[in-house]
């Protein structure tokens, strides 16, 4: 059977792929068995992998909604836009997990041009600048102009002092991190020129979905018990991350939500939370 891909290219139903996003929920092997049953039969020529992955979505939330969570972790982190400025504060948040220093929103002088900064972060005197490339939707990839543009920013920087952390810091090192994908010539190009490359799938074994998992910090867009303008409530009061929520419950009351539905979010905020 063939289905349509948002880029709109035509391919082939992989029924296995399906499987293997779903156990990476967390659904057991009998709730994912049940779920790809009642896609299958539903599904006809040319269907969209839009529609199957919302039947999917919608399939687990009847199960348990952390695994819908969980299954919506890339849409989720979509949602931190529509321009990135939150999904800048997240990746902050994800370097700041692992001991690192981190500010957002720097304008630092470069020898030739001033230049606006995502995310610094600094550990063991050691600190990097991070670009982020933002998408809102599955189609779009990183391409090769991206880390050649980045590259001379960079070396517009890196000879310079600037005050980040202190009065005299100095960038020795560069990271280009997007919640999409990069293209082989953008990874070649990169690595050969020694940037750092973080993206959904890359690097293989410590990639952006697999720190994110690894390290339970999901961003607050998961939720499935709270709407998405209850979510936007959250992300202006500074809250990214579910695990944030957990240890701050009074902001759900702040932004209007009743003690009873604050029960059954904060339940799967600690059941997503506390699968590693």
């Amino acid at each position: 059977m063939k289905i349509i891909k948002q880029s709109g290219q035509v391919v082939d139903f992989n029924i296995q792929k399906l499987k293997h996003s779903l156990l990476k929920s967390g659904a057991s092997i009998e709730t994912v068995e049940k779920v790809l049953a009642q896609i299958e039969s539903q599904l006809y020529e040319g269907i969209s992998t839009r529609k199957i992955y919302k039947l999917a979505f919608s399939l687990l939330k009847k199960s348990a909604k952390s695994h819908a969570a969980r299954y919506n972790l890339r849409t989720a982190i979509q949602q931190l836009g529509p321009a990135g400025f939150y999904f800048e504060k997240f990746i902050a948040e994800l370097f700041s997990s692992e001991g690192y220093s981190s500010k957002t929103n720097l304008f630092l002088n470069g020898k030739c041009i001033s230049h606006e900064i995502d995310v610094v972060i600094k550990k063991d005197e050691l600190i990097s600048i991070i670009e982020c490339k933002f998408h809102n939707t599955n189609d779009k990839v990183t391409d090769v102009k991206v880390p050649m543009y980045i590259l001379s920013r960079f070396n517009d920087l890196k000879s310079q002092k600037h005050s980040i952390f202190s009065n005299n810091d100095e960038v020795s090192k560069c990271i280009i991190v997007t919640n999409n994908r990069f293209t082989s010539d953008a990874i070649i190009f990169g690595t050969c020129s020694g940037l750092q490359l973080l993206s959904w799938d890359y690097p293989a074994e410590n990639c952006l979905r697999k720190k994110v998992d690894r390290d339970g910090l999901y961003p607050i867009t998961c939720l499935t018990t709270i709407s998405s303008a209850e979510k936007s409530k959250l992300l202006e009061l500074g809250l990214i991350l579910v695990s944030h929520l957990i240890k701050m419950p009074d902001l759900l009351s702040k932004i209007g939500i009743s003690q009873k539905r604050s029960v059954n979010i904060l339940k799967e905020a600690t059941e997503l939370c506390n699968y590693i």
